[in-house]
């Protein structure tokens, strides 16, 4: 098995068979829509990694008939497709032995201004996840919103209360400060007792753009010691059909190298 080679990709053959030919340690499997009508190949796939002893995750669909998950969605259909697709894939966690990273939204929500009462109307929503504090669910920050570390409610209003398990992202969160490097440790040293995985992806730290490990300005010595000993992967903006990882692999070396 390649230390520190932890990947993100489909569950197509194309996409999966490329990511287990660098013998990884993590696979993460980025789920759509279309995939919750598959959920037999996506046990399939979970129990591929696990027989090769490779960690695995899953992210919840990011979109449901082309709009962007929102927790607090009133729009019938998507409210239903969220709490439904989360329950099957939480059932596939405890079956399969898997983990599956989950947003509450991903862009900012209309008429959810980051205060406390929309914080509080958040936590009660996610409290209401069948499973929502089970570690099986690691729940992520977005660039903007209520949950983005950019609210400053978000942790003691919702993660605390919740004791949450959390998926970081840190150039989501880097995002979320504008590039601010000592707000991002902040949020990497608060967030340590919840904190059970992490997306490690570079940036600039003004747009979503997902850079490879040192092409942006995120301060990798300083957030390293945060990240050992727990589970990651590297989430890279891939080109093309998205089947080529290597700026994935190259940004392990870059990790590992760090400190070295």
């Amino acid at each position: 098995m390649s230390q520190g080679i932890r990947l993100k990709g489909g569950i197509d053959d194309k996409s999966f068979n490329n990511r287990l030919d660098y013998d990884p340690e993590i696979v993460e499997l980025y789920l759509t829509e279309q995939d919750m009508g598959n959920t037999e190949l996506i046990r399939q796939r979970i129990r591929e990694l696990r027989r090769r002893g490779i960690g695995a995750y899953m992210h919840h669909p990011s979109k449901y008939r082309g709009a962007y998950l929102d927790i607090l969605s009133e729009e019938p259909g998507m409210y239903r497709f969220y709490r439904e697709s989360t329950a099957e894939l939480l059932e596939i966690c405890r079956q399969e032995g898997a983990k599956c990273v989950i947003h509450a939204h991903y862009v900012g929500m209309v008429g959810a201004p980051a205060d406390r009462a929309s914080s509080i109307r958040l936590r009660e929503a996610i409290g209401a996840i069948p499973g929502y504090d089970s570690g099986l669910l690691l729940w992520e920050d977005s660039t903007e919103g209520l949950f983005c570390y950019s609210n400053p409610h978000l942790i003691d209003e919702v993660i605390v209360p919740l004791k949450l398990p959390l998926n970081v992202d840190v150039s989501h969160t880097f995002i979320g400060f504008r590039g601010d490097n000592d707000k991002l440790c902040e949020v990497l040293e608060r967030t340590a007792p919840y904190a059970r995985y992490y997306h490690l992806v570079d940036s600039m730290g003004e747009r979503h753009d997902s850079l490879p490990l040192g092409s942006g300005r995120i301060d990798w010595a300083r957030v390293k010691p945060f990240v050992e000993g727990k589970d990651y992967i590297f989430e890279i903006n891939l080109s093309g059909d998205h089947t080529d990882c290597s700026p994935m692999v190259e940004s392990g070396v870059f990790f590992a190298e760090i400190g070295s």
